[in-house]
């Protein structure tokens, strides 16, 4: 039996499956659901033949399911990073159909989950069942890694990788799990991600609000932050802390070459979000160098005092603020919260806490790795154009923990397509999509083992 027909015959059961997935609502920011769903993949990956282990991690945190098929020896390994949880429904008002009840609509699979990230997962999972049915055993040793707790940011995980990371050190390549088409229907693949790092600021006046005609004598904790906020960034963009930019490593010349494969619209960029311009004016290649490698120190929201109806004359004992900093090489993390505790200090600011909440480590790509050659001579075979081989996303994920910290190059490519809504109301892939994934995955592998 060829491939295809092997897809024909068995793709509503395919589709079948990955509703059956995105029916379990294992949302991570709610806790819900994560061990049904764990369970759920392994026992799918238990049928496929694997040999798989529920493993917990650290504090009750959500196990991760570990699993691995093929032969010991085969002469390359391949580690298969996902997740099984999801982002929250809301606003559930403005979902098309139940969002835990995967429905199809003009071909296309609505559903959360449906492509970030159980479409991926499926689609691996059903594209290894094709090639076992249709081609027999498979040419690479495969090492499922698929934990719970992604969209919240892995905080469990880097403890579990290095406890378990023995168990992939030295892989040749690790298949990512983000990826999907362009609006032209060209495959775009990321080989590496930007960092984060997530802090509340924390500012402190008296002991409690006042009535604010006592401005003129109580300090006001609103302001207080507004003063430590604004020696933070510039309104020229620079971010003023003391020594982050000499931190920030230069794009390399493969990099840089990269970049002028990527068609980036920054036109439509600006026309999506009604401006004029974008930040500092740029366009083409200038916007995107500076949204791939330049840090960001962005203020998620503000609190402090009254914002409801009419007015309350009151002075705020408390006010904060959440911050996060997309990061690129070489900024980590715990550099960041050193260098803004400094800077805070310097300035007067040492009363202003700064509370960490959670950060990952940028992981830099190779587009010239082994792993990311064999994804674009498979997206070139199954689509007929060339793929858009991006050096690494603008978004975050623990890359760092689950592969570069190991030397393992990764390569992201999945089933999503441009108007996907990942994490937005009404997410959803394209049936014809899912099913080119499997070709695209079996193809993968092909190349992979050869190269």
């Amino acid at each position: 039996m060829t491939l295809d027909d092997y897809i024909a015959d068995h793709f509503d059961r395919f589709t079948a499956e990955l509703a059956e997935l995105c029916a379990i609502p294992s949302v991570s920011a709610e806790r819900s659901a994560l061990g049904e769903a764990a369970a759920w993949v392994a026992a799918r990956l238990e049928r496929l033949g694997a040999n798989v282990e529920v493993l917990p991690t650290a504090d009750g945190g959500p196990p991760v399911v570990m699993a691995g098929l093929g032969p010991a020896d085969a002469a390359r390994t391949l580690l298969v990073y996902n997740h099984y949880d999801v982002q929250p429904v809301d606003p559930v008002d403005e979902w098309s159909s139940p969002p835990f009840e995967a429905t199809v609509r003009d071909g296309r699979l609505y559903g959360r989950g449906t492509y970030d990230d159980k479409g991926n997962l499926t689609n691996r999972i059903h594209a290894l069942e094709a090639w076992s049915a249709t081609r027999g055993a498979l040419p690479v040793r495969i090492v499922f890694l698929i934990e719970g707790e992604e969209e919240v940011g892995s905080p469990h995980l880097p403890g579990f990788c290095e406890a378990h990371g023995d168990r992939w050190r030295g892989a040749d390549g690790c298949l990512w799990e983000a990826g999907g088409r362009d609006s032209e229907r060209r495959y775009v693949l990321y080989c590496g991600v930007k960092g984060l790092a997530g802090f509340e600021l924390r500012a402190r006046g008296g002991a409690t609000d006042a009535h604010s005609a006592n401005a003129t004598l109580l300090p006001n904790a609103a302001w207080r932050l507004v003063w430590a906020l604004a020696a933070l960034k510039g309104p020229d963009e620079e971010i003023l802390i003391d020594g982050l930019m000499d931190h920030v490593a230069a794009p390399t010349e493969v990099e840089l070459r990269a970049l002028e494969t990527i068609p980036f619209d920054d036109v439509a960029l600006r026309d999506a979000y009604g401006l004029d311009t974008l930040l500092l004016g740029l366009e083409g290649a200038d916007a995107l160098r500076r949204h791939l490698y330049a840090p960001t120190c962005t203020i998620n929201g503000v609190h402090g005092g009254y914002a409801g109806p009419d007015l309350k004359t009151v002075l705020p004992a408390r006010a904060s603020a959440k911050l996060d900093f997309r990061l690129v090489p070489n900024l980590t993390p715990a550099l960041v919260e050193d260098l803004l505790r400094r800077h805070l200090d310097r300035r007067g600011f040492g009363d202003v806490e700064v509370a960490r909440l959670w950060g990952e480590h940028p992981a830099r790509g190779d587009v010239d790795s082994g792993v990311a050659r064999a994804a674009i001579a498979a997206a070139r075979a199954v689509a007929g154009s060339e793929p858009v081989v991006w050096p690494h996303m603008p978004a975050t994920g623990p890359m760092h923990s689950v592969c570069a910290q190991f030397g393992v190059p990764a390569v992201g490519f999945g089933v999503g397509h441009a108007e996907s809504g990942a994490h937005a109301p009404n997410e959803s892939i394209r049936l014809d999509d899912y099913a080119d994934g499997l070709r695209l995955t079996v193809k993968f592998l092909e190349v992979f083992a050869s190269a």
